[in-house]
């Protein structure tokens, strides 16, 4: 109940319509590493990150696996032809051992006429990711690696980041160069150049497992293309 009342298409319901759709849907659990679903597969159905992370990825055309988004409780993830999709665009894997609530279409379509509130608010959510598209495609052309990466940075920090004061913001997840490259639409070769620079700079710190951003105020400009 409390992670669908996170979910941008349910916020607003009360307890007891959020009910009616917490018993509609399925509770599925996941081991760390297993599949939930492969890009290029039939889309049926939606899922919501109850517990846990979801990874995001795509399969490039020289076979390299690439990060396209790293999913939080309260996420929604998945596909159906409702809401345009009728193949899934990315693999879905749990980065570490994950529940998830999944909902079908025909039940999904009767949510929403039953709550038109909530077809609205599809609407908008699919009309955001057609803009958001055209402007990937767009930033892609005139934003700088710099830009892109730090971009990302900032929003898994938003979402995955933890606030430790003058130390700075931890993101305690595997980031590779090329799930960096990935999210940032570059190459591993160019994001490394400019964490390395970044390194230096003081603006973030990394391990195997971390990332740390040490300058919030810098990255910021850096998205701006005001570095």
């Amino acid at each position: 109940m409390a992670v669908l009342a996170r979910v941008p298409y349910f916020q607003g319901l009360s307890p007891a319509e959020l009910d009616r759709i917490d018993r509609r849907m399925a509770t599925m659990s996941w081991a760390a590493g297993t599949h939930i679903f492969h890009a290029g597969s039939a889309a049926g159905h939606l899922h919501v990150v109850a517990e846990g992370r979801v990874k995001l990825s795509q399969v490039s055309a020289t076979g390299t696996e690439t990060l396209a988004d790293i999913l939080v409780a309260g996420e929604l993830f998945g596909g159906m032809g409702t809401l345009g999709q009728s193949a899934h665009r990315h693999t879905a894997s749990a980065l570490v051992p994950t529940c998830t609530l999944q909902i079908d279409q025909p039940t999904f379509r009767e949510l929403l006429a039953e709550h038109p509130g909530v077809a609205l608010r599809v609407l908008d959510d699919v009309a955001e990711r057609l803009a958001r598209a055209q402007d990937d495609v767009g930033g892609q052309v005139t934003d700088t690696v710099a830009q892109r990466v730090a971009t990302a940075l900032l929003r898994l920090a938003d979402k995955l980041g933890n606030d430790r004061g003058g130390r700075g913001i931890l993101l305690e997840v595997p980031l590779s160069r090329s799930d960096l490259a990935g999210l940032a639409r570059s190459t591993p070769e160019s994001v490394s150049r400019v964490m390395s620079q970044w390194r230096r700079d003081g603006v973030i710190d990394s391990g195997r497992r971390w990332t740390a951003i040490l300058d919030l105020s810098r990255l910021e400009r850096e998205a701006l293309g005001a570095g």
